[in-house]
């Protein structure tokens, strides 16, 4: 997301008090799920509290440790992970030479299935927004008898409709950065799929060429959500370069999903109480996904928070995430 509905930002903010204080983890690893792969993971909180397991966005954000504080450490066991290929986890997509190809939906599911097991959990709750609520979704609607309760924000389904609008579709409301966003691939590319146009650039072994395409690609993603600054993270170039290959390795396979099916199967998620947080100046409500979903999702509680975009930087969001996090501790 990112400018996106697949990125949640996580922001630190010492002067909102009603974040839960920082907490350390008491237990952390290197998880090998396979292909190579290392995912780094955490544990913070009370060992014998309830499960909860918080999924980033991006792809390609990586856990921040403020994904913490958003449980109360004394009623919960809290989980973060590095989804594949960023974060602490490796290898990293921000190496020169990066293999893409063992990173899937399909993958991304099958780690936190052997994280659980790992861990010795039974249910946990999901947490995530974005790009992570797609990645909860999906693992809720194939393992729904491992899932408690979910709590999702800056909703999104994986759809090409989606990733379309934020690639196409803003164009118009962003006209002037949408121009410079088109004219950072090569003109025969223009009028296809910018996000696998952007890939072939991302990919290419010169780094003249894969680090301006990162920082084009990031700049649109910033462009798209005015509601919020920079996100600061695109300072870093191992970053911007994870990050951007990540979203446009997904988003040029349709996030490695039949187009639709999240909100077709839904009905599988009648049982599991959710919450699903929206603001109202989030661009995706341009196609309705936060509707759609909670009528496909038979019990989900939708709550649309006026003048909030894609980011929990406003308070009236992380009201809504903690009172749902609180709710469910019980």
């Amino acid at each position: 997301m990112t400018a996106l509905l697949y990125f949640w930002r996580v922001w630190e903010d010492e002067n909102v008090t009603r974040l839960y204080p920082e907490i350390e983890p008491y237990d952390h690893g290197m998880l090998d799920v396979g292909d190579g792969h290392l995912v780094y993971w955490e544990v913070c909180g009370n060992p014998d509290g309830k499960a909860a397991v918080t999924l980033h966005g991006g792809p390609g954000t990586g856990c921040s440790t403020g994904l913490r504080r958003y449980f109360d450490p004394a009623k919960y066991r809290i989980v973060l992970f590095d989804q594949r290929g960023c974060g602490r986890s490796t290898p990293h997509a921000g190496e020169p030479e990066a293999d893409l190809s063992t990173n899937t939906t399909d993958h991304l599911i099958a780690d936190m299935e052997r994280l659980r097991e790992h861990l010795g959990i039974e249910k946990w709750l999901l947490f995530g927004g974005s790009w992570g609520s797609v990645l909860a979704l999906v693992y809720a609607e194939r393992h729904p008898d491992r899932v408690s309760e979910m709590v999702l924000m800056g909703l999104a389904t994986g759809r090409r409709s989606e990733t379309d609008l934020l690639t196409r579709g803003l164009g118009g409301v962003f006209p002037e950065a949408w121009a410079k966003f088109r004219d950072g691939v090569p003109e025969e590319d223009r009028v296809g799929d910018l996000a696998a146009a952007y890939l072939k650039l991302l990919m290419d072994p010169d780094p003249a060429v894969h680090e301006k395409a990162a920082a084009d690609w990031c700049a649109w993603e910033d462009a798209i959500i005015p509601t919020s600054p920079p996100y600061k993270s695109f300072e870093s170039p191992k970053f911007r370069l994870a990050f951007a290959r990540l979203v446009t390795h997904y988003w040029s396979q349709g996030s490695f999903l039949d187009e639709g099916v999240v909100l077709r199967e839904a009905g599988k998620l009648a049982h599991i109480p959710a919450v699903l947080a929206e603001g109202s100046l989030d661009l995706s409500n341009l196609i309705g996904t936060p509707w759609e979903l909670a009528h496909a999702w038979p019990g989900s509680e939708l709550v649309v928070i006026d003048e909030v975009g894609h980011s929990t930087q406003d308070e009236p969001m992380r009201e809504v995430l903690i009172g749902a996090t609180d709710r469910f501790a019980s």
